[in-house]
């Protein structure tokens, strides 16, 4: 069994409580991107990114900014295998999922996180929010 990999639609911004706030006024008011986030929700302020979307999440455990990115597998039982044959540690524990999501984390090298998804999902949109 293979799998195809590629880019997913979304980019999480992990941000640090004491940066959130100026971090947020930088992308809606400095570079006035499209907000994408629906009025009157301000949790988790979602902006056009290009092709992506960007999520700012605030993270008050954090000391400073992450960035995380979505990879689309073609088949996500496929994908798991294969990256565990070559050495890739998942991190499931990382963030917690909806049950009925079916996806996985996983940490590059050099520890940029990663959200394996199925190419045919899009992810609900509370998977960037704190649970």
């Amino acid at each position: 069994m293979t799998t195809d990999f590629s880019p997913g639609d979304n980019i999480a911004m992990k941000i640090p409580a004491h940066e959130y706030e100026v971090t947020v006024a930088f992308y809606r008011e400095i570079l006035k991107l499209e907000e994408l986030t629906p009025p009157g929700d301000r949790e988790t302020p979602r902006f056009a990114f290009g092709d992506k979307v960007l999520w700012l999440d605030r993270e008050p455990h954090l000391s400073q900014a992450e960035i995380w990115l979505q990879i689309l597998a073609s088949d996500i039982q496929a994908a798991s295998s294969y990256l565990e044959q070559r050495g890739c540690q998942r991190c499931d524990e990382i963030e917690h999922l909806p049950e009925e999501f079916n996806s996985f984390w996983i940490t590059s090298p050099c520890n940029i996180i990663h959200l394996v998804s199925p190419a045919d999902d899009s992810p609900p949109d509370d998977v960037t929010k704190e649970n």
